[in-house]
């Protein structure tokens, strides 16, 4: 068991630092009102506290709380942050001129029919050249 300890700590550190960059994540997403970022975020936390579960087989479980609060942390002030940024008064649009376009002119395309070879004949081709 102990030779598995040696192993699972540094697992659980990434476990950890992963956690905590998603609980970041959550929070600004949260503040920004994106729901399918701060889902995101909070699913890819939990693969981060499920690595940082592993390093309690070392008896170190400060990984998992620092985890667990990191999140906790983060849905709170995202949900604050967001409050305050909703008590911000928007600027007021810039003032639009409506120009209408001029109306293109759009090209009519013109049908040019050319004769078959089949209504061809020797004599309208020397007619046309002159030469019969």
């Amino acid at each position: 068991m102990n030779d598995l300890a040696a192993f699972f700590l540094p697992i659980g550190f990434i476990g950890a630092a992963i956690a905590v960059l998603c609980a970041l994540v959550a929070a600004v997403a949260l503040a920004r009102g994106a729901a399918g970022l701060t889902g995101g975020a909070v699913g890819l936390w939990i693969v981060g506290a499920m690595l940082s579960v592993t390093a309690g087989f070392s008896g170190n479980w400060l990984l998992l709380a620092i985890s667990a609060g990191s999140l906790i942390a983060a849905l709170v002030l995202g949900v604050v942050a967001r409050s305050l940024l909703r008590l911000i008064p928007e600027r007021p649009a810039r003032a639009v001129v409506n120009e209408e376009p001029a109306p293109a002119s759009v090209a009519v395309p013109v049908a040019v029919s050319r004769p078959r070879l089949a209504e061809l004949r020797v004599g309208d081709a020397l007619a046309k050249t002159g030469h019969a």
